[in-house]
């Protein structure tokens, strides 16, 4: 069983959505159209590969996890949009697999090997293609101020080792343009989407088991003592069972040096 295979049911439902403006917005400033293809890398459910379905006119998804390809697969049935899957690792591909207009990337960069991402881009990208490396997460600012006691109750129930690999994938976000040294592709804009929404306390706490360090496999018969634990921080901020959350959708673009 891969280290996510707990967490399918959970991810699509509870990880911070990407919403409908996120998807127009970058397909408008990259010149999205049906003559393009994309490829998303690490699809999990395929939350950005069937976003961007409307604006592409080939979509096609890779990912290790079987479960997460199948969510993704029951996903595209849902909503009508083709979808090719691909199970294996992304670094694995071959040129056989052809080339794409847009290479996207969310919450699985740090799961990579950075050694290959050049090799592996430039594979994969077209000649004028581009990369973007994709995040949505309660903004950091002060307007989520429920959000540092929730991330320190992650911390505490988080498995250490599982918890330092997940900081290396903030760091590749945070840093990618170091991430991308090398590799022929710089990082060139930045384009973000702000959206806010109601998000009950209940629900908050649940997504806590969408990352490897606390997923159930992770904590084990300490879940629900979990769950209790991050309501009872999150109650004070609540009102009437529910807090703001707003959120930052990214995508983080590079291009050919």
């Amino acid at each position: 069983m891969g280290r996510f295979a707990s967490t399918v049911g959970l991810y699509e439902e509870l990880r911070p959505p990407y919403p409908p403006a996120f998807f127009a917005t970058v397909a408008q400033n990259l010149n999205l159209s049906k003559q393009h293809a994309l490829i998303d890398l690490g699809t999990g459910p395929g939350l950005l590969a069937l976003g961007f379905g409307a604006y592409v006119g080939r979509i096609t998804g890779v990912d290790p996890e079987p479960e997460m390809l199948a969510a993704a697969r029951a996903a595209a049935a849902r909503q009508g949009q083709a979808l090719t899957l691909i199970e294996g690792r992304a670094e694995d591909l071959g040129a056989e697999i052809g080339r794409f207009d847009l290479v996207t990337i969310g919450r699985a960069l740090h799961w990579m090997d950075e050694a290959a991402l050049g090799p592996l881009f430039r594979r994969l990208a077209a000649a004028d293609g581009v990369i973007a490396v994709c995040a949505s997460f309660p903004a950091q600012d002060g307007r989520n101020a429920w959000l540092d006691a929730y991330s320190t109750a992650r911390r505490a129930w988080s498995d250490p080792k599982l918890w330092t690999e997940s900081r290396r994938g903030e760091r590749a976000h945070r840093e990618l343009a170091s991430v991308l040294t090398g590799s022929g592709f710089h990082a060139a804009e930045t384009i973000a989407v702000e959206t806010a929404h109601e998000v009950g306390v209940a629900r908050l706490a649940r997504r806590l088991l969408t990352f490897s360090s606390s997923s159930p496999a992770a904590l084990g018969d300490r879940m629900d003592a979990m769950l209790a634990d991050v309501e009872q921080r999150l109650s004070r901020f609540a009102r009437e069972g529910t807090l703001t959350e707003v959120v930052v959708s990214t995508a983080q673009i590079a291009r050919r040096d």
